[in-house]
């Protein structure tokens, strides 16, 4: 999903290593620049013996035209994929897929502590308020950041109102980058998608699964793409 991390982690895994090859190329965006400047401006990026990261990839065509086979590129080439469509990489035969997992709560704590208190002690007050904030922004670490730095000086009283508005009305920044994923979506999954958080949340999976197959969405091939 978006704010995930996956691009933070690519970026680590890449200036770690990108001093051990001879060239390096960090394809930043590829959705948004193959959508505006075209796949011939980002091919014209690419060096002959490389680590190679490819972020935000959101179509086969993007891997076709940059990534075609692993003879492309010299033995001992590194090539790294980011997108939030994993069967993008199941059906292009990627080797190794790690699927990103949001914080755990010691992670969520030490991110939320890092925006919101700068490393300083928290007071007992502001602890407790911690624990709201790690359970309204469910391990996703871009609203760790961006609520975090939001609440960062403020008062228990602010912090108590703050979250209280954005349970009613979600930051337009982390809306921004989730409403990504949902704007890719086919219009049957977007209708699927939209059934399920209105009317079948929390609901058990089977018998999701019939209502949404009575309705004649084909649940099957939508929400069991493996």
């Amino acid at each position: 999903m978006g704010g995930i991390g996956k691009t933070t982690l690519a970026r680590v895994v890449y200036d770690w290593l990108s001093d051990q090859y001879e060239g390096s190329c960090f394809l930043a965006n590829v959705r948004e620049v193959s959508q505006n400047r075209g796949l011939i401006c980002l091919q014209e990026q690419l060096l002959s013996e490389v680590l190679l990261v490819l972020d935000d990839v959101d179509k086969q065509e993007q891997l076709k035209a940059l990534v075609a086979a692993p003879n492309w590129f010299v033995s001992g080439s590194r090539i790294i994929i980011t997108t939030r469509d994993e069967h993008l990489l199941i059906s292009h035969g990627v080797q190794y897929i790690y699927k990103v997992g949001g914080l755990d709560h010691d992670e969520a704590n030490e991110l939320l502590q890092m925006k919101a208190f700068k490393h300083k002690q928290p007071t007992h007050e502001h602890f407790e308020m911690s624990k709201h904030v790690i359970n309204y922004t469910q391990g996703l670490p871009l609203a760790f950041v961006v609520v975090g730095s939001f609440l960062c000086d403020r008062s228990v009283d602010k912090w108590k109102s703050a979250l209280d508005r954005l349970k009613e009305h979600p930051d337009e920044e982390i809306l921004r980058v989730l409403r990504i994923s949902y704007d890719g979506l086919k219009n049957t999954e977007k209708q699927i998608f939209l059934y399920i958080a209105c009317f079948l949340k929390g609901r058990d999976k089977g018998r999701v699964m019939e209502i949404l197959d009575a309705c004649g969405f084909y649940p099957d091939i939508v929400m069991r793409p493996r």
